[in-house]
Order: structure tokens, then sequence, then C-alpha cells
């Protein structure tokens, strides 16, 4: 069952001008350092790694971005940190991923928290299967600990996150996620580990703090309960988790399962003491299961774990197709759920009815979209998607999708530059005043600004090209460190996708240009 909540009247960061959301960020920043950062006892034998994965993109309104860094301090508060105890690290999304703090720069809630008081938010694009593949290098390690995931993001085109997320599953990580919008559930709903009752959230900003508890408790029984605990499930197959209580050194785990409603003996395995995971397949669909493990070791005597779960129905990929970010010549197609282990190949066929040619994508078995370009705008379009089972079978399902009218989106109107006044040692360097005026602003989401960096001091470095996503209510930016002659661009990006932009050359003010 999934968490939704009454939405509320949105404070969204596009209404606060940016001297008003300093103002309110430094209000947060003050608040993340809890009166009390002491551990709670019940957690103190609590061992594991916690990442958190935070939307930084330019999606995400600048008051959401500030209140998702505040629940996420809060929620981490109560844990003992350190080596050996509870490790948190903090990874932001953005055009590229950046690691804020690993997994063993704090051990201890004071550091922690000052640490998230001075984090910014990055803008640009929401690459987050980038930032995934950072996640598996920093969470698949030889330390033997409960790991998690927490995925904290606005819903809002999350990008192509199903295999990296499989990955990380398949390697034990539990993944929770939490969404700000009601976007892209689907997604959600495939990258977390179940039950998605505790591990799945969506929920207005505004309210975010009545989850903190609930959510705080599934990452407690993770980490610290000493549980036997199935982190993922199919109709034929299934992987249980438990935490350490043994090692390689002192003792070994007996394993044994049976289905929970027949006489037949139980299988049984005997497992080394460093094992925290065991991966159970051939399983039969929609089947109770119970499954036990004791802990064997000769310093002492331990209490027989158990759990129960039943298998999930036999279905054959892929059992839904949707279409998402349709555009005048391109629509991306995803499929579910992915099978690797049953389908060899997926085959996408594309034509425009009613009488269209007919267009044919060949993809691995790891992947469950792609993306259709070259089409006509204006158009409706059949999308077949086929799956070759590595039993000779085949499943193929159908869907309508309809390409938008090719409009032409309004450009920018107007984009000056006027030069700061510099109050110490004069550079070389350029400092201006950037503002412009949108000829439209329904439908604006943002605008994209590029400009040259100032290089290096090295002689051999060329200027280097930056950028930033401004929400839609900004209408002027001051650059810094410009390159000589640097050329400032401001485009407009609307909902269907981006608009002419223009150039100004930062040196003479007078070159302009347009720019798309």
């Amino acid at each position: 069952m999934e968490h939704f909540l009454p939405s509320q009247r949105r404070r969204l960061g596009s209404k606060l001008s940016l001297r008003a959301f300093s103002a309110a960020n430094d209000q947060t920043k003050r608040k993340l350092i809890p009166s009390c950062c002491s551990s709670h006892k019940s957690l103190s034998g609590c061992r594991g790694d916690v990442l958190v994965l935070l939307d930084s993109s330019g999606s995400v309104a600048n008051y959401e971005y500030s209140h998702l860094l505040l629940f996420a301090a809060e929620l981490v508060h109560p844990f003992p940190l350190g080596r050996g105890r509870v490790r948190v690290g903090l990874l932001q999304v953005g055009t590229r991923p950046h690691l804020e703090f690993g997994l063993d720069v704090h051990d201890n809630q004071e550091s922690l928290q000052r640490a998230m008081q001075h984090v910014s938010q990055l803008q640009g694009d929401t690459n987050t299967k980038a930032a995934l593949r950072l996640a598996q290098d920093l969470l698949i390690d030889r330390q033997r600990v409960p790991k998690v995931l927490l995925w904290l993001t606005d819903g809002v085109q999350p990008g192509d996150v199903d295999q990296p997320m499989s990955e990380l599953k398949e390697q034990g990580v539990s993944v929770l996620a939490v969404s700000t919008v009601h976007a892209n559930y689907k997604v959600l709903q495939r990258a977390v580990t179940p039950p998605l009752d505790s591990h799945l959230y969506s929920v207005d900003i505004d309210n975010i703090n009545i989850i903190t508890h609930d959510l705080r408790e599934a990452i407690t029984k993770i980490i610290c309960a000493e549980q036997l605990q199935v982190v993922h499930l199919t109709s034929h197959s299934a992987v249980l988790q438990w935490r350490p209580v043994v090692d390689a050194g002192s003792g070994y785990y007996e394993f044994w399962y049976k289905p929970a409603r027949t006489a037949h003996p139980a299988a049984r395995r005997t497992l080394s003491g460093d094992s925290r995971r065991v991966e159970l397949d051939k399983l039969q669909p929609e089947t109770a299961y119970t499954a036990w493990l004791r802990p064997e070791s000769n310093r002492g005597l331990f209490s027989t774990l158990s759990v129960n779960f039943t298998t999930l129905p036999d279905v054959l990929s892929p059992a839904e197709v949707t279409v998402s970010a349709s555009g005048p010549r391109q629509v991306r197609v995803s499929w579910g759920p992915l099978q690797p282990e049953r389908v060899q190949k997926y085959v996408v066929e594309y034509g425009a009815i009613p009488s269209g040619a007919v267009g044919t994508v060949t993809l691995p078995n790891r992947q469950a979209s792609t993306v259709l370009s070259g089409l006509e705008p204006d158009a409706q379009y059949l999308v077949t998607v086929s799956a070759l089972h590595v039993d000779g079978k085949e499943r193929a399902m159908s869907v309508r999708a309809c390409t938008l009218e090719e409009t032409a989106l309004p450009s920018l109107a107007d984009l000056q530059l006027t030069p700061v006044e510099q109050q110490e040692v004069e550079t070389e360097a350029e400092e201006v005043q950037v503002t412009w005026r949108a000829s439209r602003d329904e439908g604006l989401r943002g605008f994209w600004v590029t400009w040259e960096r100032e290089a290096s001091h090295s002689a051999s470095s060329n200027p280097s090209t930056s950028s930033v996503y401004l929400p839609p209510n900004a209408r002027s930016t001051r650059l810094a460190r410009l390159a000589p002659s640097s050329r400032v661009c401001v485009s407009p990006v609307y909902s269907s996708g981006r608009g002419d932009g223009l150039c100004c050359t930062a040196n003479s003010l007078k070159e302009v240009s347009r720019w798309g």
C-alpha cells in the first residue's frame, strides 16, 4: 500500500526571490543541528551503511530542496555514527553526481549535522543513472554490513534507473525512496525493495515530517534488527538477508526452507560465518514459503530466526508498456518487469497509423526502456514490445503513442550584460550582472545560462564552459571570473522543449545573436 498524503498549499521555490531564498536557507541551516544529538539507547547496537541519494537537479525547487535536506538531517540524527556502527554518506544528483561526503568521513552527529549545514544545490540535469553508478562503488565493498540507499527525489523524469537499481538490490542493498510529487510512480515502485508500504513514500513537501518516524523505523529494521528478512522477491526467486552475528572464524549458519503447506522435507544449506544473504531460485510462483536461519558458534547459543514469504504470480515480460516524455519527433517507451534470467532480448517495432513504415529496434535483456526518435509530429504510432524468452516462447504487448504538434517555442525577448564595478584590486577576469526578459511565462519551466569561465593560471589551459539551470521566476544572475571575451547565453526552457535564446559577448556588450 503506497503512502499518499493530502496535498496542501505548495510554497514553491519558484515564488521566492533569490534574496528571500538565501534568508530562508540560512534559517533552515540553523535548524539542521538538533537540540540533542545523543544516540538513542535502543539504537546503540545498529551497524550498517546509509547512503542518501539527494536529487539536487534544476527540476527541484529551492524550497523543496532545502526541506529535503532538513528532512534527511533529522532522519539520521538518532543513529550512532562511526566505523563498526552506522556510516552515513550524501551523494547529490545533478548533471554530474557530486559526493558531498563519503561513508567514512563523519564519526559523530555534530560533525555530520554541521557538514549538512553547508550543502548547496547543484542545479543542472537529473542524471540519476550516473549517480547510481557511483553509489554502487560506494556501497558494494567488503564491509559485510546491511546497506541502505535512501533516494530523495521530486520524482520528475528520474531517467533510466531500472538496471542500476536492480544491480544494487542484487548485491544486497536495500533501496528506499521518498518522492515529493506523484510522477513516474511506477519507476519508484520498481526501484525500491519490498515491502512497499514502509519503503516507498510520496508526500507533499510541507508534510514531509509526518513520515520521519515510519521511515526511520524502516531503516532501523534493516540495520539494527537481528532478523531474517526478504530483500528481493520474484515469482521464481527470493533473496534473504540478515544482520551477521558470527564470522568465519567463530561459526557458521544452518539454513533451511520449504513450502509452508506441504509435508515435503525442507531443503537445507550450510553457510559460512561471513555470509549475510542467501539467494533462492527455482521456487514456485504464488507459493507461501517459510525459511529458518540458525547461527552456530562456540561463543554461545543464538536464537533461530525465521521468515514467511509468498512468491509473486508468474508474470511474463512485458506485462506493462508505458509511453512518456513525448515530443514532436520522439517518445520514450518503457516496459517491465525486467527478467534477464528468462528473456534473451527485446524487440520494439513501431509505425505510424494507419499505414506508416515499420521501424525495428533490438535491445538487450537488461534494458527496460528506449527513446524512439525521427518520428512525425502530431501523429499516432502503434508501438509493440516483444520479448523472446529463453524457452523459445515470445510475448508481445502493444500501445498507442502520440507525438506532439510541432510548434515554435517562444524565444528570449531581451538579454543585457552590465559590468560590475570592482571594489578591490582589478583583475582581468570579468564580472557581470546578467538580466533578461522572457517572451511568454505560460509553460515556462526555467532558464539555462551558459558562459566561459576564466582558465587556470597554467598557460596551456583553455577557458571552461559552465552552465546553470535557474527557476522560472529568475530574471537576473551575477557571473564572476568570466574569461576575456566570454559569450554569455540564456535560453528559456518550456514544458515541451527549449526555446531560442540570446547570447552576448562580455567584453564589448554589443554583439547579440540568436542562440538555440
